[in-house]
């Protein structure tokens, strides 16, 4: 039986490494793993975050600005949606479900790092790097099954119109969503918990701005086969099937659009998956140009650390915009309120 041992790293102001002897004596332990005798795991880990990127503390107030507008625009959708009954339709069942996430998201990563920022702390205890991995790849899973739900509403509201209030109801697609996220609580724990059966003996680094799982899993000093896999099974559950699906999606849509006679009809129908088009282009564009440069390309730790944040900060912040501009229910209720607010300053 596996016998736990929880080893504490040593600080140094110079080398955020662990000390020589520290490193000896983790090695002297991993010798024994062909006996299955142990498993090290450091007090705590180092996040580089963007340290070493020049005028790193103007790429940190930057990255605030958009943590604060993605957190106060997705309150108010959230918000918005909540209190306005005309809204709890399954459409925006969907909204609500992607702007919790959203805000999810950025809140599980951005807070750490304006910490580094404001305290000059780059340190991490492992349980709470474990929690921090957790936490952000539930809520990226959860946006990105989001967006296929969110395809599947508007495929049968243009290729079954009048079937759609039969097939996508509230009931519906409160399935899907407790569903989307019973899978990713599952998914999520399983990633973090072969993340737990390794062992750390050479560095408590981690090149990346979160407790990211390849940065992590690439410290061990056992065998992380099993931790490739459920990389590359991530990648594909959460990126690779859900485009597959949004795109084939999007065919039948233009498939049906085709059989519109009038332009005027074949615009009308496309603008109400104008939203969710820009919106999943937003999501899987920069993901996908990141992982291809990172596989055709070699990029510097800095490079990646700066093209993912803004893969996944960016959207963030302008999903909320987006539905706002483009969704003509929730332009009209804003003028509605605009508009009684305006009488009763004039009747004041």
């Amino acid at each position: 039986m596996t016998q736990k041992r929880i080893l504490t790293s040593i600080r140094h102001p110079e080398r955020h490494v662990l000390s020589s002897t520290t490193v000896n004596t983790m090695n002297a332990i991993n010798t024994s793993f062909s006996q299955n005798i142990s498993i090290v795991h450091p007090e705590y880990f180092f996040i580089t975050g963007l340290s070493g990127i020049p005028y790193s503390r103007y790429y940190y107030i930057f990255l605030f600005c958009i943590y604060f507008i993605a957190v106060i625009g997705n309150s108010a959708v959230l918000l918005l949606i909540a209190v306005e009954r005309s809204l709890h339709s399954p459409k925006y069942i969907g909204v609500f479900n992607l702007a919790l996430a959203d805000l999810g998201e950025t809140n599980a990563v951005f807070p750490n790092m304006m910490k580094t920022f404001l305290f000059d702390s780059q340190y991490i205890s492992y349980n709470a790097c474990l929690a921090n991995m957790f936490f952000v790849f539930f809520f990226i899973g959860t946006q990105c099954l989001t967006l296929v739900v969110l395809a599947y509403d508007r495929f049968v509201a243009i290729c079954l119109p009048l079937r759609y209030h039969a097939i996508v109801t509230n009931t519906v697609m409160s399935l899907f969503f407790s569903a989307i996220w019973a899978c990713n609580a599952c998914q999520a724990s399983l990633t973090v918990y072969f993340i737990n059966r390794l062992s750390f003996c050479k560095s408590n680094v981690i090149e990346s701005y979160f407790c990211d799982h390849g940065p992590v899993f690439r410290l061990a000093c056992n065998d992380n086969s099993i931790n490739v896999f459920i990389a590359k099974f991530n990648t594909s559950l959460f990126l690779v099937a859900p485009l597959i699906i949004v795109v084939l999606s999007y065919l039948g849509i233009f498939l049906a659009l085709s059989k519109i006679t009038t332009w005027e009809g074949r615009f009308k129908a496309l603008r109400t998956c104008a939203s969710h088009l820009l919106v999943v282009g937003l999501y899987f564009l920069p993901k996908i140009c990141v992982y291809i440069i990172a596989l055709t390309t070699f990029l510097s730790a800095n490079a990646r650390i700066i093209s993912t944040s803004l893969a996944y900060a960016v959207p963030a912040m302008l999903n909320p915009i987006i539905y706002v501009l483009n969704t003509v229910e929730i332009k009209d209720l804003i003028r509605k309120v605009l508009k009684k607010r305006s009488v009763g300053c004039n009747i004041t």
